[in-house]
């Protein structure tokens, strides 16, 4: 541990963009050393997190439930608003049911460790989230990988699987780096081919994607074809946690069988609650989703006139593709300097050749606060002589 110094090496050079502390509430602007700074670099996508009925609803909770729960789901620490949660989520994304744990890492970790038996497949896409990977490494069952996003190659892994043997085609929705979408049609239609089932980590398309924000499953209408939907509170739905959500005789076996969820502490009654106010405020509120790409929208085409190389995003994280890990800490720190909150995505989670600025909207940012921030941004990128000249 001693010998470990790359974050020292960085603090060095004054480009350190971890643990960052922030002093207020996850808005369009925070406090960082007491003074205000924009923020593209919150999922807080429909902007709830700090809406007055949610924080209501969780001061009600705690003050019926307490703090805490004191134990596990599958000992003392089930309540009814869990069932309540679990019911209203199951009709979300169109399942038989659903289960929640105490985060959305711990969802992945739980099922994908849970299913596939020693003789079994678990298959994923080379750039899936973290918590798959690891899920998949407690996992009794042989891992599989295909190159992101490449069906041809996925294929090929399915048709080298025992045709007799589960198979999991393991998939984010909404690839968090680089805001681009899985192939969920051309998937279902391998799955059904090779008689594999789908388990699609809808995180970052919870709230974002589909009619009224069911998810990526919901955008490409193959819903009914998706196996199990997971989703995350700690983006959208302004709270923390997640949801499996399945047929009843899924869920019944990961109650019993997903130890993420058997050995951890319940999800605390205040976590639940604004769970439950935010999916009634996005019924309630369907301009938020429009407003959020209104502006999704409004500042891809502003980046893209700058020049800036944003991938293949579909959504509203806008990567802002540097390709130098260096520039990458850089521009980070100038933009902070300026006033300007971004997140940098440096090797080894992508290639050096592929870092990027993390640039993520949210509904509630002005047309204004988005200008200044992508104007600022293209200033310091062409000093930095990452943008050739200022196109625009």
């Amino acid at each position: 541990m001693r010998n470990y110094n790359t974050p020292q090496k960085i603090q060095d050079l004054g480009l350190y963009p971890y643990f960052r502390t922030i002093e207020s509430e996850q808005d369009t602007e925070v406090i960082i050393g007491g003074k205000k700074v924009l923020m593209f670099g919150s999922n807080s996508y429909l902007g709830l997190t700090n809406h007055p009925k949610i924080i209501e609803d969780i001061k009600s909770a705690v003050e019926k439930y307490g703090s805490g729960c004191a134990g596990s789901r599958f000992l003392n620490g089930t309540l009814d608003i869990h069932l309540e949660l679990e019911e209203k989520l199951a009709n979300f994304v169109n399942k038989e049911n659903a289960l929640i744990f105490p985060t959305g890492y711990q969802v992945n970790l739980g099922v994908v460790s849970a299913i596939p038996g020693r003789h079994d497949y678990i298959i994923l896409d080379d750039m899936n989230h973290a918590c798959i990977i690891d899920g998949a490494r407690l996992s009794f069952g042989k891992v599989l990988k295909y190159k992101h996003n490449d069906m041809d190659y996925l294929e090929r892994v399915l048709a080298k699987c025992d045709p007799d043997r589960i198979k999991i085609i393991a998939t984010d929705g909404v690839f968090s780096m680089e805001g681009d979408l899985a192939k969920l049609p051309e998937i279902v239609a391998l799955a059904k081919k090779y008689k594999a089932n789908i388990l699609v980590d809808d995180a970052h398309g919870i709230g974002v994607m589909g009619k009224g924000g069911r998810g990526t499953s919901h955008h490409f209408g193959v819903e009914n074809d998706v196996d199990l939907i997971m989703g995350t509170f700690s983006k959208s739905l302004a709270s923390i946690g997640g949801f499996i959500a399945s047929d009843n005789s899924t869920i019944n076996y990961l109650k019993h069988n997903a130890r993420a969820l058997m050995f951890s502490a319940s999800i605390a009654p205040g976590s639940v609650a604004a769970v439950l106010s935010a999916l009634k405020i996005m019924e309630q509120e369907p301009e938020r989703l429009e407003r959020l790409w209104e502006n999704t929208e409004y500042a891809k085409k502003m980046l893209q006139e700058y020049g800036f190389e944003i991938g293949r995003t579909q959504t509203p994280i806008l990567p802002i593709l540097v390709r130098n890990d260096f520039h990458t800490f850089k521009l980070t720190k100038m933009l902070l300097d300026e006033g300007i909150f971004v997140n940098p995505v440096v090797s080894p989670a992508v290639p050096s050749s592929s870092s990027l600025i993390r640039f993520t909207v949210m509904c509630t940012h002005s047309k204004e606060q988005i200008d200044r921030a992508i104007s600022t941004t293209a200033r310091l990128a062409h000093k930095l002589g990452i943008l050739p000249f200022n196109k625009k």
